[in-house]
């Protein structure tokens, strides 16, 4: 017994079994299959009828592998797997082996299966012959039969793999790749799809076969896919001779490759010719009528399928070219920021998505940054996210708060009579300050990388998504501030980003602060890493990823401004407005009088805030001109004036103004059509000249 059967943990004393002389002498090989172990012995005799010489086999089934094409190997099991399972004690098949040379010739196999007392089964020996020349006989008519079945079933498997293809492409896989050629015996396909009275050739193999001047040809020359195009009727070349006479132009470029036979059909899809396919044999000479039947089946069964596939790629291309026409053609250069933005579209079926991102340069050295997503996957998601981008930006261009943005968009999404409703994060960055305000739609949190490389997650409150928050009169949408550092790069980026196969949104946040953190500086590069590593784990839908750095303090010529809504009964807006006003004193060099600024302003917002309906809105600014003066506006709906009057008994009311006015350089109040604005200016020291 050899080192490798005594290495096994449990083996037959009589492994393996000695076949008679009467087999070797029929030329039948034995084989003793141990399920424990997994071994299987097989004869010289049986390796013979594989073709393999002992030293290529090991004694494990495996080995077999490069002799029995994947379809029998895969029945082989299948059939064997049954016989255990049933308790059957005996199976037997027929099957192929592809020789050294790669012809293929059948082979008998019988097995008998040994149990134990319990019914387990522990053993297969049996016998395996070639079986070529008994399948020639008649007494073998039956398997003839079965291999007729099987390749029906061919044609019924190509038919229902060809089911899942979606594209031109597609199409030409399922018919290179499900080993259909091999079952046919063809040695090559061709196949032209039939393009304005042309005919343009989209798969042809192997490599060498291709005829300089076929790639596109007309209808009417002599060429045999143009004759079934023409005629719709199939044409099966039976030699070689044939070939040659009835198509001289053509053979001349292939009568290197050994070609005997050949069969095209036309590929017919609704009453009309969409093309035509051409298989080429090498060893064949003629064409039974069974073997007609079943080329012409296979044709119909393609034409049907490169039809669905070529109606997906217009309709794909369509939706596609009209999303593209939607997103913004170039991103403008923002001042004192770097900006990438990258779209990804996952291709599934007709899944063009609502994406999208958008940059909007606004006054004051500030930039808004928008990232969103259309309910749905189709040209209708792609139509209504065009629209709420222009939108967006209009309403953001004309000074609107991020809020009221937001709001405004929902009202008018909820306004548009569609059944879509689309989540969305807005932000807009002051550039001087580093200030940057975030609205969010039901849409999922933006990260923020720090110049370290340390990543983190902008939690934000949020509302609901637009067209739902107006639909249930929920429009308020809270606002989020953060302050964004020299060298910090803020991601927004639709959920295709962190919603992957098999994982959930937290897991998705985690996989993605990990990348941004471990991520290349370069912006560009980090953007090309966000969408490679969705492909690299099966995301299955578009993603939009817009990144905004903020490179350095920049101060444009007419100042900075910052602009908030504080609700009533809202402490967090408060909170959030008294943050940004901090943020807006330190950047514009105003910090000497940081504890004045932020005190008036507190005054006027919580007056606003007692005494009137519906909120207020602070506006913080910087003015140029003789001397440099950085404003506070507090907007509210009253239309009623305030007075300074002396506080009251308590010694508490009536001191807000009269505060305002001890700390401020000047003050006042403007009427602003329904209401009115008050505001105090306060002298700053003016911005020193950058150094040369």
């Amino acid at each position: 017994m050899d080192d490798r059967a005594a290495d096994a943990p449990s083996l037959p004393d009589d492994w393996p079994a000695h076949p008679d002389l009467s087999l070797a002498l029929n030329r039948m090989g034995s084989f003793d299959w141990d399920l424990d172990t997994g071994l299987l012995h097989m004869d010289r005799p049986a390796l013979d009828v594989f073709d393999l010489a002992p030293d290529e086999y090991d004694d494990r089934p495996a080995s077999l592998a490069p002799r029995v094409p994947t379809d029998e190997a895969q029945r082989l099991d299948g059939l064997v797997s049954h016989a255990l399972k049933s308790g059957r004690v005996n199976y037997g098949a027929y099957f192929r082996v592809q020789r050294r040379d790669g012809t293929l010739r059948w082979t008998h196999t019988q097995g008998f299966v040994r149990r134990d007392g319990t019914g387990r089964p522990r053993r297969i020996i049996g016998i395996v012959r070639d079986a070529t020349q008994e399948l020639a006989d008649s007494t073998a008519r039956h398997e003839l039969d079965e291999e007729r079945r099987r390749r029906t079933g061919l044609v019924e498997g190509t038919t229902a793999a060809l089911a899942h293809a979606r594209t031109v492409k597609d199409v030409i896989a399922v018919l290179k790749n499900s080993q259909g050629l091999a079952h046919l015996g063809a040695t090559s396909l061709v196949m032209g799809l039939l393009e304005s009275g042309r005919i343009h050739l989209v798969a042809d193999g192997p490599e060498d076969a291709y005829v300089p001047g076929t790639r596109y040809t007309r209808v009417d020359e002599q060429y045999p896919m143009s004759e079934v195009v023409r005629t719709l009727t199939p044409r099966f070349i039976e030699s070689a001779e044939d070939f040659a006479a009835s198509y001289p132009a053509l053979w001349s470029g292939i009568s290197r490759l050994g070609i005997t036979s050949a069969a095209y059909m036309p590929l017919i899809a609704q009453a009309r010719p969409i093309g035509a396919l051409g298989l080429l044999y090498s060893d064949k000479a003629g064409f039974t009528a069974d073997e007609r039947n079943l080329l012409m089946a296979l044709g119909t069964s393609i034409a049907q399928s490169l039809q669905r596939a070529m109606l997906y790629e217009q309709e794909h291309d369509l939706a596609e070219g009209l999303q593209q026409a939607m997103l913004p053609r170039r991103i403008p250069a923002v001042p004192g920021a770097q900006v990438a933005v990258r779209y990804r579209s996952a291709r599934l079926g007709r899944d063009i998505g609502g994406d999208w991102y958008d940059l909007i340069p606004l006054p004051g050295g500030r930039v808004g940054a928008v990232i969103g997503d259309v309910q749905g996957h189709d040209t209708h998601a792609a139509a209504v996210m065009g629209q709420l981008r222009i939108v967006l930006r209009a309403y953001a261009a004309e000074g609107h708060s991020p809020a009221t943005v937001m709001a405004r968009a929902s009202v008018f999404l909820h306004e548009l009579d569609t059944d879509r409703f689309a989540t969305c994060t807005y932000a807009e960055a002051d550039l001087t300050t580093g200030v940057v305000q975030v609205v969010r739609a039901g849409h999922v949190d933006p990260v923020v990388r720090d110049v370290d490389g340390g990543c983190r997650r902008v939690v934000a409150e949020g509302g609901l998504p637009l067209g739902l928050s107006a639909e249930f009169g929920r429009l308020e949408y809270p606002v989020a501030t953060v302050e964004l550092d020299p060298g910090q790069t803020m991601i927004l980026f639709t959920d295709g980003l962190v919603e992957l196969p098999g994982s959930d949104l937290d897991e998705g946040m985690q996989r993605l602060t990990a990348l941004v953190a471990n991520g290349p500086q370069d912006l560009q590069e980090l953007a090309d890493r966000l969408c490679d590593a969705v492909d690299g784990h099966g995301g299955q839908d578009d993603v939009a990823v817009l990144l905004l750095r903020r490179r350095a303090a920049h101060a444009p010529q007419s100042g900075g401004r910052l602009r908030q809504h504080v609700a009533q009964n809202d402490p967090e807006a408060l909170s959030s407005a008294r943050h940004m006003i901090r943020a807006a004193v330190r950047a514009w060099g105003a910090k000497d009088r940081a504890d004045e600024i932020e005190l008036a302003a507190d005054e006027l917002i919580t007056n606003a805030l007692l005494h009137t309906d519906g909120g207020a809105v602070v506006t913080v600014r910087v003015l140029t001109g003789a001397e440099r003066r950085l404003r506070v506006d507090v907007e509210d709906r009253s239309s009623a004036l305030p007075r300074r009057r002396e506080a009251g008994e308590d010694g508490v009311s009536g001191r807000g103004l009269m505060l305002v006015d001890r700390l401020a350089d000047a003050w006042g109040v403007e009427s602003r059509g329904s209401g009115k604005c008050v505001w105090c200016d306060f002298l700053i020291p003016a911005r020193r000249a950058p150094a040369c």
